[in-house]
């Protein structure tokens, strides 16, 4: 693996008086992206899992990010943290459960922007999916929530010691109510990013979002790639505020990829977008997403890649347990040989072993 893999020759080229996409260059081997850190083997969104998830090889690591009360970017895949944290079990701030509406549903729990980086530092960070991954609940209790700059740190420090560059993936969530709450998350992310020397397509991050109007935002802000994130099912929250009725399935379209590579370089799409699946979960045929996204010159980047049975696709299960690991090679094997440019692992490990039998770019 060369030192810039996944940073160069992607086809992610962006220039600020230009559109988004451009014809795209010779292809490397896809990215491996570490899925909140390390997730499947250590609780996610901490710095010991984005760690371990660079020792087994990752190109980008992946933090969600939320804002505190006092304005700070921290890395949680949710505001709401009961499910990440101790802190339902903290006497100190049992006041400050409340029910809020986050992109119009009602959620009831503890919330990040009703704490500040000081208290949010007091808590620890436990495994969101306790009964799927027992043995990462031995490290509950004792990782700290990090900020975004600790992650931007962490990757240059782990790029200077290992001889090759850690790119940096975050996702902005929920940015239409964080707005609306005074607390918007682009200027102190670019800022972060700014202050760190990454500004062009040339740096090693990747910003993304599952809405458009931030990263079309973010665009008129900064030179770094965008990437557009599409689920399978619903449409941007941002569209609804708007009244707009277009779906991810129809951002997904050739039509909505063309508009999308006027600000994104890039598709970060569930995997059933590419590779849809029966009532049964039994794989049906491609759709065009990937070709139609490479002709714009964008790459796309499939998500989310999980070893445990109840994540694959019913012909990848190895046995009934839904907890047991069935045979995630193979689907990596499926979605590698179909030409995306990155996946986003919760096992990078198993993704980078994948990526090892793929022939050489040419």
């Amino acid at each position: 693996m060369t030192t810039s893999l996944g940073l160069a020759g992607i086809g992610l080229a962006v220039a600020p008086a230009a559109p988004a996409s451009a014809a795209p260059a010779a292809r490397t081997k896809p990215l491996v992206i570490a899925h909140r850190g390390a997730s499947g083997y250590r609780p996610e969104h901490t710095l010991e899992a984005y760690r371990l998830a660079i020792r087994m090889g990752a190109d980008f690591i992946e933090p969600d990010l939320v804002s505190t009360r006092d304005g700070v970017l921290v890395a949680r895949h949710e505001n709401e943290i009961s499910g990440t944290t101790d802190v339902a079990t903290r006497a100190e701030f049992a006041s400050r459960k409340t029910t809020k509406t986050i992109d119009g549903t009602a959620v009831s729990g503890w919330f990040t922007e009703d704490f500040t980086l000081a208290e949010l530092r007091t808590l620890r960070a436990e495994e969101r999916l306790p009964l799927v991954r027992t043995a990462n609940t031995a490290f509950d209790g004792r990782f700290q929530i990090p900020t975004f700059q600790e992650v931007v740190d962490l990757a240059k420090a782990e790029s200077r010691s290992r001889g090759r560059t850690i790119g940096v993936y975050p996702e902005t969530k929920h940015p239409t109510y964080f707005q609306s709450i005074g607390l918007p998350l682009e200027e102190p992310l670019v800022r972060t990013l700014h202050a760190a020397g990454w500004r062009d397509r040339r740096s090693p991050v990747i910003i993304q979002s599952f809405e458009t109007a931030n990263l079309r935002r973010l665009r008129r802000l900064t030179g770094v790639r965008l990437a557009q994130l599409m689920d399978a099912a619903g449409r941007p929250y941002d569209f609804v505020v708007a009244g707009d009725p277009r779906t991810y399935a129809d951002l997904a379209s050739s039509d909505g990829l063309r508009w999308v590579s006027g600000y994104a370089s890039g598709v970060g799409a569930n995997k059933n977008l590419i590779v849809p699946r029966d009532a049964s979960g039994k794989l049906l045929a491609p759709t065009a997403v990937v070709r139609d996204a490479h002709r714009l010159g964008m790459v796309v980047h499939a998500w989310t890649f999980r070893a445990e049975n109840q994540f694959l696709p019913a012909d990848f299960r190895i046995g009934t347990d839904p907890n047991a690991r069935g045979d995630i090679t193979a689907e990596y094997e499926l979605f590698y040989s179909l030409g995306v440019d990155g996946v986003f692992a919760d096992h990078p490990d198993t993704a980078v072993a994948a990526r090892a039998g793929l022939p050489q770019a040419g």
